[in-house]
């Protein structure tokens, strides 16, 4: 007879190879498990334990505070990503009328005025010369002259 963690971890093995016919595209493996993964995987333990030796209290209490870890943390990433973005906003914001001087990819040195933000896919970049540059090509900046009448 196997021993009950063989038997659980078949079962969670068997758990997470489920074909799901709901998805229509092809997707790449995730390198890490989710939250619908985590509670798929719990299903399948408790679905599978062996009755005459079930899972202890303390071992579900624990898997259940990994799961609500996991929960927590996915949340937290979420929310930097969301502050990262803003900040880089900000960033980009801040040097609207200021000169700046930049190196390009190709090594090339552009100098200007910072003219316009645009955004695209969420990703700023500032505007110098009628060309939108990504913010990490900035070298130096400074503040714009201003003549006097």
């Amino acid at each position: 007879m196997p021993s009950p963690s063989t038997t659980v971890t078949n079962a969670t093995t068997a758990a997470a190879t489920v074909y799901d016919p709901t998805q229509t595209q092809a997707q790449l493996p995730q390198q890490t498990l989710g939250q619908a993964d985590f509670l798929k995987l719990l299903v399948a333990q408790l679905s599978a334990q062996d009755p005459m030796n079930p899972v202890s209290n303390t071992d579900f209490a624990a898997q259940m505070a990994q799961f609500s870890t996991l929960q927590t943390t996915q949340t937290m990433q979420t929310n930097m990503a969301a502050v990262q973005t803003g900040m880089t906003g900000l960033e980009a914001n801040s040097l609207l009328g200021k000169n700046v001087n930049l190196r390009t990819t190709n090594g090339q040195t552009v100098t200007g005025v910072v003219s316009s933000v645009q955004y695209q896919s969420g990703t700023p970049s500032i505007v110098v010369n009628g060309q939108a540059y990504d913010l990490n090509l900035v070298t130096s900046v400074s503040q714009t002259q201003t003549s006097s009448n």
